[in-house]
């Protein structure tokens, strides 16, 4: 814990529901909240493979009327949030219910956000710019890993200048958080493994932020444990229920981690490659994540062996640097095992974009102002972000 006087705050859904069949209690839960018509916020890919349906089945079982925005993209941008405003707006809505990822997550998050306190997404950005509370808000969630299900992020990319915006704001959390891994079993291998080390990535930067505390410390060792015995289970075999299982809980106790301890580098810079080429957020925080915890090692020694440690390394006979090392080559291999790229140009070419050395100045311009590197544990200058990227290359 920092030496200096300083108080910390412990940010989560007042409700939190994980296991098997927890989302049959959707409609008592945002009935219980007082909402009546709910505007549903998800995407194509969620209603065409039959999860939302799982879920509207629900309602639609309990009788409950509710609007379907089902516009939302991987990358969700402001436009998105413009339009998703309107619908709840014509549609007189009055609670709110995500299903999905992170995607779906932040951009119902933005919609309320909006609704609730006017203006546009844009004026939100940075920490606590809201008044009022959301909606009755439910968040339903279909992935493990970016825990945007139970955290105060939103990220939301600003499609005029192609920067994602980092949104933290206690007034977004949902109200109740379901993780029902039944919702998880047709998650592609790739997703699994991209959403799981999207959750390793929320471990370790909250365990070396500056910003830790025990409780958060407690929670990431767990997710920790979690994420390196079952992520591999869950990316072999997707209908291997216990694995989806405890990757709700390693996620969930991830994002308990970084939602109160905030994250570092690794996501101000894999942010910035969201918004430039519309990569997958998951996979870049993976392909940066050794990279930076290089960078970061001198700052934290003795927590890199702690991490070593808890990631089932043997450090008998070690030096602490030693030990420390096997931390990182341990997050490495297993983003090998699950399939993640060796660098950031094949997971452009993977998606079919074009990742240049000649764009670098300008993310790391962009990394710099990005509100989740302040709690980064070892401060860097536009060299060292822009030597990060070159590395990851």
């Amino acid at each position: 814990m920092p030496a200096q006087e300083q108080v910390f705050g412990f940010f989560m859904p007042s409700e939190t529901l994980i296991g098997i069949g927890a989302s049959k209690s959707l409609p008592e839960k945002i009935k219980r909240l007082g909402g009546t018509k709910p505007l549903i916020v998800t995407d194509k890919g969620l209603a065409a493979s039959g999860v939302l349906k799982q879920v509207t089945d629900t309602l639609d079982a309990a009788g409950m009327t509710y609007v379907v925005f089902d516009e939302t993209v991987p990358n969700p941008t402001d436009k998105n949030v413009e339009s998703g405003v309107d619908l709840y707006q014509r549609s007189a809505c009055d609670s709110l219910i995500t299903v999905g990822g992170g995607s779906p997550h932040d951009c119902g998050k933005a919609i309320g956000l909006v609704v609730k306190n006017g203006g546009k997404i844009h004026d939100y950005e940075g920490l606590d710019k809201s008044n009022q509370s959301l909606m009755p808000y439910v968040a339903v969630n279909t992935t493990a890993g970016t825990a945007s299900e139970m955290t105060r992020f939103t990220i939301i990319t600003d499609s005029s200048r192609h920067v994602k915006m980092a949104i933290v704001d206690k007034n977004v959390t949902p109200h109740v958080a379901i993780n029902d891994p039944v919702l998880m079993m047709g998650m592609p291998a790739s997703l699994t493994a991209a959403t799981g080390m999207d959750a390793l990535t929320h471990a370790v930067e909250a365990f070396i932020s500056t910003a830790a505390t025990p409780m958060t410390d407690a929670c990431a060792i767990q997710a920790f444990k979690l994420i390196f015995k079952y992520l591999r289970k869950a990316v072999a075999n997707g209908a291997d229920i216990e694995a989806r299982d405890a990757m709700c809980y390693a996620e969930y106790l991830a994002g308990m981690a970084f939602n109160n301890a905030s994250l570092g580098y690794v996501h101000a810079m894999a942010h910035q490659l969201g918004g430039f080429y519309d990569l997958p957020h998951g996979e870049c925080n993976a392909v940066l994540l050794p990279h930076v915890q290089r960078f970061n090692l001198i700052s934290r020694v003795e927590k890199f062996v702690e991490m070593a440690i808890h990631f089932g390394e043997d450090v008998e006979g070690l030096s602490d640097r030693e030990a420390a090392e096997l931390a990182i080559e341990a997050m490495a291999q297993l983003s090998k095992d699950v399939g993640i790229p060796s660098g950031l140009i094949d997971l452009g070419r993977r998606y079919g974009k074009d990742v240049k050395a000649a764009d670098i100045p300008t993310m790391t311009g962009n990394a710099q102002k990005d509100v989740c590197g302040l709690t980064n544990p070892r401060r860097a200058k536009d060299a060292d972000i822009s030597a990060i990227y070159t590395a990851a290359l």
